[in-house]
């Protein structure tokens, strides 16, 4: 009988579940091995991170903040991963993976500059392995393309991990990224959040591939969808795939099915147009920190009280961040084009000097 190439690719990217939404493990044999002290410390930094986007929320429409995109629903895609990394691993976001940065070792307040379009919130500590959030979708994938294999040349144990969602493997960039990687084994792990609707259109409108996952096949790389609400099965897959990148394997697509529960920016985008309420209900029950909770719960490794301290301290933090963001003097034209060029060009000079003369005459 003739192969049925179609089955076999379906077979192989079957969703990796290892906790369902009520917290019980229905696959012991993918548990990854963790640590009591690692699982607490895990739903400690998802619940402080939705609080704080929900700060966060309340600060934008305040106008306090500048651009900013939600998070809500996808803690568990977000922060599960980033704590499968080593923190000499390099990081390539897109701008709306701020909880990476943020607990990969930027500072909160910097944070807080960046959505407010301050320089300053671009630059990094010399500690930190990491390049500003990239608004152009996909163009991060070609960057941690040629970040991975430097790494490679260079003899490092380190790992390139990038992040984008959906809308960006229409791109040519996260073909030509994952080809380029695939050809030259580059130890990336390329992490696609597939939230279901990139900006505003669904995924079934985007591609006629059965999963994201399976583009992996046309580059001969290592592919795996994941449950993305999951916070076990994220961990487990990222950890899989930073130890065969450093073992030399090549890089990994790993498709993580999540769900934004807000707009996709708070820059006027009504989600109700595109979405229904009943699909949002459904994802609700879905819910990465319910799910996680009842499971450390059933442990005997969380309580309300760690849930009430974590809150609380994501409070105190956001506040204090905000009051040292907001203590950085306000940037100025002239800052802007002192940054722009390493040497500034002739017409940047020309720019510097005019408006250098004007902020004379304000003083």
């Amino acid at each position: 009988m003739p192969v049925n190439h179609t089955e076999q690719i379906e077979d192989a990217f079957s969703t990796l579940r290892i906790l369902d939404t009520q917290g019980h493990v229905v696959d012991d044999r993918s548990k990854p091995e963790m640590t009591d002290d690692q699982l607490r410390e895990l739903m400690w930094r998802m619940v402080y991170t939705r609080v704080w986007d929900q700060r966060a929320l309340k600060l934008n429409r305040q106008g306090r903040l500048g651009f900013y995109a939600p998070v809500a629903g996808q803690e568990a895609s977000m922060v599960a991963s980033e704590f499968a990394m080593d923190k000499g691993d390099w990081l390539l976001p897109s701008y709306r993976d701020i909880p990476q940065l943020v607990w990969h070792g930027l500072p909160l307040y910097k944070a807080f500059l960046y959505s407010r379009g301050h320089f300053e919130g671009g630059q990094y500590p010399d500690t930190l392995n990491a390049v500003m959030p990239q608004i152009i979708i996909g163009a991060q994938c070609t960057q941690t393309a040629g970040v991975a294999l430097g790494l490679k040349k260079r003899g490092k144990k380190q790992i390139a991990f990038c992040y984008f969602g959906d809308g960006a493997t229409s791109q040519g960039d996260f073909y030509e990224a994952m080809n380029f990687a695939g050809i030259y084994k580059a130890p990336a792990v390329f992490i696609c959040q597939n939230n279901r609707f990139a900006i505003s259109v669904p995924v079934e409108k985007q591609t006629a591939a059965q999963s994201l996952a399976q583009k992996a096949v046309a580059a001969g790389i290592h592919g795996i969808q994941v449950d993305g609400m999951d916070p076990l099965a994220v961990y487990a897959a990222a950890k899989n795939a930073r130890e065969r990148a450093i073992a030399g394997e090549g890089p990994t697509l790993i498709e993580t099915l999540t769900y934004r529960y807000g707009p996709h920016t708070m820059a006027g985008d009504d989600p109700t147009r595109y979405r229904t309420e009943e699909l949002t209900g459904e994802w609700e029950k879905r819910d990465p920190l319910i799910r996680f909770r009842y499971y450390l719960e059933q442990l005997g490794l969380w309580t309300k009280d760690d849930e009430e301290q974590a809150s609380e301290k994501a409070k105190e933090d956001v506040a204090k961040a905000l009051k040292q963001a907001d203590g950085v003097p306000k940037q100025k034209v002239t800052d802007l084009l002192s940054f722009m060029y390493e040497a500034p060009t002739k017409n940047v000079e020309e720019q510097l000097a005019a408006y250098r003369e004007r902020e004379g005459d304000q003083h």
